[in-house]
């Protein structure tokens, strides 16, 4: 791979909880080779706290973090991306923008931690295994690089 910055966009419906842990995840273990974006198709406009909870727990920057509208991505002045990754199926589902640049698509979908139910710890409980199985895939794509990330 060369010294190229990779744009990444993770899309989801409401961008507050596993768009939000892949674009920390992409941003911290990228390495400075991708510059990871998030958004969603109808954001909640807050990032759930229990995203939060679990990103300071696994020692990411979370300042600046919010959940926004993936329209931010497709105006004129935004960056160009060059990898959009949709993560979960709803969003995969939907009728995406058409984005500057025309970068490459892939889903890979994740169980949404939002959904979970019980008691503060069973739910964190949730979004720690989800988290995990973000992480791994964002570290196989770091691994394999942008031009191969339908091996993901």
């Amino acid at each position: 791979m060369t010294g190229k910055v990779y744009n990444t966009l993770f899309l989801c419906t409401g961008n507050s909880a596993r768009s939000i842990m892949a674009e920390c995840a992409l941003t911290r273990f990228g390495s400075g080779r991708f510059r990871a974006f998030s958004a969603g198709s109808h954001p909640t406009g807050v990032v759930n706290p229990l995203s939060i909870e679990i990103l300071r727990e696994k020692g990411h920057c979370i300042e600046g973090l919010r959940s926004k509208s993936w329209d931010e991505f497709a105006a004129a002045d935004a960056p160009e991306m060059n990898l959009v990754i949709t993560v979960c199926d709803n969003a995969a589902g939907e009728v995406c923008p058409i984005w500057p640049g025309h970068p490459s698509k892939l889903h890979i979908g994740f169980p949404d931690p939002a959904a979970a139910e019980g008691s503060h710890e069973e739910r964190l409980a949730v979004f720690r295994t989800v988290y995990a199985l973000i992480e791994t895939k964002i570290r196989r794509l770091i691994e394999l690089g942008p031009e191969r990330a339908g091996e993901v």
